[in-house]
């Protein structure tokens, strides 16, 4: 009787634990803090993601479905630094009462000079440092909006940041072993000014930080004549953009095809680039091996 007892207690226990545990319902505004926000909250988070796999952040267009799942949303993570531009109406007029959370908050931010003006480069995450100090934020947000599955949460979320943290001191090795002449390659737009200044990589790209900027004939000229005076061996395509420009650009200049990188979004579930570790550890990969 006694054991059945403590048997019923535990049951009980349990049975109210379970009740007390929540999943929060999760918007995030694109597929890399999608996953990054599934990692840190594990089981603990039900993740929407507004712009899917192989989709541009920049040029996406809401749908009154986007609308209706902000609405409903506990959390809402977006990435800042003037990334989502079509973010702030979504909010708006979906009437989100929410915690929301900015990925970006507390990254040490550079900026381009775009037609005339200085511009701040969103692209903070391709930095594993970055990814890092992202995935603190958000378990900072989701803590916040319950609070009493904080054990949990940062258990899971804790163990991913080291994760990130182990990430970041490999690339660092990757690049450390190639000669710095031999770290240049040619991409289609500005998203890899973090990863240039953390791992020692120069970047040559057509475009600038938004996809939506075009190169003009003058432009695109002044990159083959740099291409050529550099050196630059390789080109990569980007799996959310056209790659025609950055194909002609190589055709000028005889820089040979590298394969396709994922900066800015994941490839489809099951590709190789299908979470954030695996996108980054991707390119960390394709770019230090085309210059070996």
């Amino acid at each position: 009787m006694k054991r059945t007892g403590v048997m019923i207690a535990l049951l009980l226990g349990f049975m109210t634990q379970s009740a007390l545990a929540k999943t929060l319902n999760v918007v995030t505004s694109f597929s890399i803090l999608g996953d990054i926000t599934q990692e840190v909250g594990g089981k603990h988070v039900s993740v929407t993601t507004l712009v899917g796999p192989d989709g541009d952040p920049h040029t996406f267009e809401p749908s009154p479905k986007d609308s209706a799942a902000l609405s409903k949303a506990d959390v809402v993570v977006v990435n800042g630094l003037g990334l989502e531009g079509w973010l702030d109406r979504l909010v708006k007029a979906s009437g989100f009462k929410g915690t929301l959370v900015v990925a970006s908050s507390g990254v040490k931010t550079h900026t381009l000079e775009e037609e005339g003006k200085s511009v701040t480069d969103p692209h903070a995450w391709n930095s594993a440092a970055n990814g890092a100090l992202y995935a603190q934020n958000i378990l900072a947000g989701l803590v916040q909006a319950d609070p009493q599955d904080k054990a949990a949460l940062e258990a899971s979320g804790q163990a991913y940041i080291a994760q990130l943290t182990q990430l970041d001191s490999w690339a660092k090795t990757q690049f450390s072993q190639i000669p710095q002449q031999k770290r240049k390659v040619l991409t289609s737009h500005d998203a890899f000014g973090y990863f240039s200044r953390a791992y020692g990589v120069n970047f040559i790209a057509p475009q600038g930080l938004s996809s939506e900027s075009e190169a003009n004939a003058a432009q695109v000229a002044a990159i083959i004549d740099q291409i050529k005076a550099d050196g630059v061996k390789t080109w990569f395509m980007e799996n959310q953009l056209d790659p025609r420009l950055v194909k002609q650009i190589a055709t000028a200049t005889g820089a040979q095809p590298g394969g396709e990188l994922y900066p800015e979004a994941l490839s489809a579930k099951g590709g190789v680039a299908d979470t954030y570790v695996k996108a980054f550890r991707h390119n960390v990969k394709t770019i230090a091996d085309s210059m070996k």
